[in-house]
């Protein structure tokens, strides 16, 4: 698929994985964007997120578009799925390992999680780098072998070609006049996955390769990503990517304290047009700040 991006006014998306059912967390955050680039005249597109092999599933794509379309979300263009974009993300990692920034990592979840040197960093544990030090044969024979691994961007080398980045953001709600630039940190998050054992690419580079083909100024998102964006501003270095501006928007969490989940069960869409609530009027309500019962905005 090819993308035409449109730079010269604010494009703003929504981007969901097909992995369940919205809940009204994913509702909030699509009205927001969608409103975002209505407000100034802009683009609102739909993404649909489906390289995870494993949990993606066609019905969850249909389920997608029809909660968002009884909520009001109406996007401009064609829906971008990324499982049409995977030569896009071949060519990328290609062109990172040609510069020596990628390395090969046999490790499991459970030899990361054993062991005892794992610093740790803004979303936990961060990779201690056991494969890094392999070498050139030793790698060429695993993978020759046909062990199974994903590839990890070695983030000292990544940091040390690019030099300091800065990313611009925008207080929430949003307010275009109110930019400022934050330092982006990579370093400590570690040398992260882009591409898994069981998916073509990350969500890391993705998520950077798709919102720069399809032209996105403003990207608007959860807190719970708020560090990913030191990541995803490294690759947009590396790559000769253009870098939106980002809003970050806190996270709501159900009666028992815990941010809105898919896999927690969460209030979804489709249950409460099921039970007969109006579009319009929890449109309304989200705009507004107000939630169903039981559901609060994070502190943080």
């Amino acid at each position: 698929m090819t993308l035409s991006p449109t730079p010269l006014h604010m494009v703003t998306r929504f981007a969901p994985s097909p992995t369940g059912r919205l809940h009204v967390g994913h509702g909030w955050s699509a009205l927001m964007a969608m409103d975002m680039a209505r407000a100034a005249g802009g683009a609102f597109h739909l993404r649909i997120e489906d390289i995870d092999g494993t949990r993606s599933r066609p019905d969850h794509v249909a389920g997608i578009i029809a909660d968002l379309t009884w909520l009001g979300v109406a996007w401009d263009g064609d829906i971008v799925f990324q499982s049409q974009r995977l030569d896009a993300y071949a060519a990328a990692l290609e062109r990172l390992r040609a510069q020596g920034l990628l390395y090969p990592c046999f490790c499991t979840r459970a030899d990361i999680q054993a062991s005892l040197t794992a610093p740790h960093g803004p979303e936990g544990a961060v990779y201690p780098g056991t494969c890094r030090g392999l070498s050139q044969a030793e790698r060429a024979r695993r993978i020759d072998a046909g062990d199974a691994h994903a590839w990890r961007i070695d983030m000292g080398r990544a940091v040390a070609r690019v030099g300091a980045v800065a990313w611009t953001t925008l207080p929430f709600p949003p307010n275009l006049d109110r930019r400022h630039s934050v330092a982006a940190h990579p370093l400590t998050h570690g040398d992260v996955v882009l591409a898994r054992k069981d998916a073509p690419a990350s969500y890391h580079l993705s998520c950077t390769l798709d919102d720069a083909a399809m032209g996105v100024t403003h990207v608007l998102r959860g807190n719970d990503l708020r560090g990913a964006t030191d990541i995803h501003r490294l690759l947009q270095a590396l790559l000769d990517l253009p870098s939106p501006a980002y809003v970050h928007h806190p996270l709501l969490i159900g009666p028992d304290g815990k941010r809105l989940a898919k896999r927690n069960g969460s209030i979804a869409l489709a249950d409460l047009r099921a039970q007969g609530m109006a579009a319009d009027v929890l449109a309304l309500h989200l705009r507004t700040g107000r939630f169903p019962i039981g559901i609060g905005l994070a502190s943080a």
